[in-house]
């Protein structure tokens, strides 16, 4: 880690950003004096103590915290999920017949639970016997041999086999049966890919800048970082249980650039770039998330670190939450839970507890985000800081993609990059490294004629979609397929002069992130004109990202789905400025 340098940027050329203020903030004029920091909560010490013990190598819950239990913490007790993994329980698992899995408890809760563990997500109610794959992919940077890869598992299960971006920058594959696991998990350490640790009570997959390393306004290269803190919570991909028995699911992202691709507001733990005293590091924020009963923006800890603890303070987080964190109602059991109950103060105490040194200094002043920035667009061409190169960012209709559109992927990656495809949280891809020379065919390649557009229409730029129901057995309606067609509707009917970010989620669990979009649709039942139950969506408004980033709340509850056209046709006039497109003469 000591070894670990940061080197500062300066401005060049680059699409256009609107700000006209510099790429770094002067400490001089930005410096505000920071608060006092809050006095504690009085916690009893009885709270303080972990509820975790490490028995055989892995964390279990003390028998005395069991009472009120979830059901997925009693799973967690009757048998280590990780073992799985780390003791090759899925090689026995994948020679069971399916149908006998069923037939035992513990077995069963195999399948539908502990393989989250690996990244395994059975599909007992739409694919009985078939599981997604969710892999880890940090800051969304893949290869042509990674994605080649991917493509021939899917390949072989036909209809059945699919892939998806995903809103935290990684793969998904679909149709994936028990048997084949073991092969798979080989093939995927063959062209360095991991699923481990991608699924419940565990650290997500880390967000970075999608244009990390290649962009002339970055501020720091948040690669580096995000490898590191993968490496350090999957033990470099062999599992590592230090991580593994959390309360619920934890994300973490880091900051590289002023348009705040990352949405760290929606993080557990953000990392914000800032100087202090000359050293570069970063400004930790802490506790943001969705679930189906709250949603919070993450909050300051008041906690600065250099980039040598960039490591150490997330390791320290995570064992406070870990040891700390409820374990009863799962929808109080995410980390802004804890911090509510011990306050910002009291919880910053039980991190610099679990910090090597137990200190942790206070956060600095010297913020080096310009918040006047107008975040930028990454569809298209545009000249990288590398003089003579330029990348390409692809528009993924709802981010679905099947093994022939990876595998050509892949060959648009060799034939006119170096080899690599940079995934977003907006579900698209960028193809990065691209000489100058070569942009103009890779423009004309058919794919990008067809398919993946470099110039989409507008209202589809900033169209996201979950999985929904074609998979999912949580999603209350189909998302994908009906975003597409209601955005080509809407776009048909209206014209907007800017993009209109629509996000779709299928449930509550809100894995579209309906709540960070300019408008969200959230699946529900509701009742049409006639009473009918149907298909309906809430619809969120106001969501932000960006330098100005909240969460968008609850416009209209239970809208059909028959009646979404007209419905946000008028609500893009009214809150949009988007004009009726004149009908042509003979049109219906």
């Amino acid at each position: 880690m000591s070894a670990f340098h940061v080197k500062f940027l300066t401005p060049n050329s680059f699409f256009n950003p609107v700000s006209s203020t510099r790429l770094y903030a002067n400490p001089s004029q930005t410096a505000v004096p920071a608060a006092p920091a809050q006095a504690p909560k009085e916690i009893a010490a009885e709270r303080l103590e972990p509820r975790v013990e490490k028995r055989d190598g892995y964390y279990i819950l003390k028998e005395k915290f069991r009472d009120g239990i979830n059901p997925q913490e009693k799973v967690k007790v009757a048998g280590e999920p990780m073992k799985l993994f780390m003791e090759n329980g899925i090689e026995e698992l994948a020679k069971i017949p399916f149908e006998e899995l069923d037939k035992s408890k513990d077995t069963k809760d195999d399948v539908d639970v502990r393989l989250k563990w690996l990244g395994l997500f059975h599909r007992r109610k739409h694919q009985y016997g078939r599981f997604m794959m969710r892999l880890k992919l940090p800051n969304g940077v893949t290869t042509s041999a990674q994605t080649r890869y991917l493509a021939s598992v899917i390949k072989q299960y036909g209809e059945q086999g699919c892939a998806d971006i995903t809103t935290r920058q990684n793969w998904q594959i679909r149709g994936v049966t028990l048997p084949d696991v073991p092969a798979i998990l080989k093939g995927l350490k063959e062209v360095g890919l991991t699923s481990v640790q991608s699924g419940m009570d565990n650290v997500r997959n880390a967000v970075g800048n999608p244009l990390a390393g290649i962009d002339p306004h970055e501020i720091v290269d948040t690669r580096p970082y995000l490898d590191m803190l993968s490496h350090f919570i999957t033990a470099n991909s062999k599992g590592n249980p230090e991580f593994t028995n959390l309360p619920r699911k934890w994300n973490v992202c880091v900051i590289g650039s002023h348009d705040l691709y990352e949405h760290p507001h929606i993080n557990d733990l953000a990392y914000m770039p800032a100087t202090k005293n000359g050293r570069f590091g970063f400004n930790l924020l802490v506790g943001g998330f969705f679930s189906a009963k709250r949603c919070a923006e993450a909050i300051p800890l008041d906690a600065w670190v250099s980039e040598e603890d960039v490591v150490p303070v997330c390791g320290a987080i995570l064992e406070a939450f870990r040891d700390l964190g409820f374990r009863g109602n799962r929808q109080k059991c995410r980390m802004m839970w804890l911090i509510d109950e011990l306050g910002i103060e009291g919880f910053r105490l039980e991190v610099v507890k679990r910090m090597p040194q137990q200190a942790l200094e206070r956060a600095s002043s010297e913020d080096l985000i310009d918040h006047k920035w107008e975040r930028r667009d990454y569809f298209g061409m545009h000249p990288q800081k590398q003089e003579g190169l330029s990348f390409v960012g692809l528009h993924i209709p709802v981010g679905r993609v099947q093994a022939d559109d990876m595998e050509k992927l892949a060959r648009l990656a060799d034939e006119y990059g170096s080899g690599e495809l940079r995934l977003t949280v907006e579900q698209n891809i960028i193809i990065p490294n691209i000489e100058n020379s070569k942009v103009k065919a890779l423009l004309d390649e058919p794919l990008l004629k067809e398919k993946f557009l470099p110039e989409p229409p507008i209202l589809m730029k900033g169209l996201v979609a979950c999985t929904g129901n074609q998979f999912c057995g949580q999603a209350i309606i189909e998302t994908k397929a009906q975003a597409l067609k209601v955005t080509e509707e809407v776009e048909r009917l209206v014209s907007v002069t800017r993009p209109v970010r629509m996000h779709w989620t299928g449930c509550p669990n809100t894995c579209g992130q309906v709540q960070v979009a300019d408008i969200g649709f959230m699946g529900c039942m509701t009742r049409d004109e006639n009473g009918k139950v149907v298909e309906g969506v809430d619809v969120f408004l106001g969501g932000r990202i960006g330098s100005d980033s909240h969460l968008g709340d609850i416009y209209k509850k239970g809208v059909p789905c028959k009646d979404l056209v007209p419905f946000v046709v008028d609500l893009m006039i009214e809150k949009f400025g988007a004009v009726r497109r004149e009908r042509e003469e003979g049109e219906e």
